[in-house]
């Protein structure tokens, strides 16, 4: 059977979260007086990152609430600093979730494989990203005329790669199973559902 539909994730295979998300947090770490903390930016980062890549795991196994991962992952790096209010890493995380929407940076080759797709299949985005960033994110990336639907794990009430978000999906683009490939840069966020 052919493929007619495609759901495609964001982060990481259009949205460049990794340079994008680097960039912001280079500009907090500056911003922020991290200096104080961290005697340079690649220091912090590879403090930031494990942690944080390990609160998205536990999100996307519904470990953890949002509100739980964006207050976390901004106060671990700096709680052995005496830091540990909860209200002064969500300003954090609201201002780097800001940052990270006025970021274009695509995936090398994006726009030419989107243009390739765009006449043969009806394509869709399938995100676990925050609702207040991903249509700004996709928007301000000029990938909206791409899509003909953002689907968001938020609005399912479920993550990716559990396969009831899959079936959300399906129902809301009116797809089938059998005629939709979902395409991601990871196997266990994206496809193992």
């Amino acid at each position: 059977m052919q493929y007619k539909n495609l759901f495609i994730d964001l982060d990481d295979t259009l949205w460049d979260i990794h340079q994008n998300g680097k960039e912001c947090l280079e500009e907090i770490f500056h911003e922020y007086n991290y200096e104080n903390f961290y005697p340079t930016f690649e220091e912090y980062y590879n403090v930031y990152m494990p942690g944080n890549h390990r609160l998205w795991a536990m999100y996307r196994q519904g470990e953890i609430r949002k509100e739980e991962l964006i207050v976390e992952r901004f106060l671990a790096p700096v709680r052995q600093f005496g830091i540990t209010d909860p209200e002064y890493a969500k300003r954090l995380s609201d201002d780097f979730l800001d940052r990270t929407t006025r970021k274009t940076r695509l995936i090398d080759g994006t726009m030419d494989l989107l243009e390739y797709l765009l006449p043969r299949y009806r394509m869709h985005i399938l995100s676990n990203g925050f609702r207040e960033v991903q249509y700004k994110k996709i928007e301000n990336s000029g990938l909206k005329p791409f899509f003909d639907k953002i689907i968001l794990s938020e609005d399912a009430g479920i993550n990716k790669p559990h396969p009831d978000m899959f079936t959300y999906a399906l129902k809301n683009t009116n797809s089938r199973r059998t005629q939709t490939l979902m395409i991601g840069d990871s196997w266990d966020a994206d496809i193992v559902g």
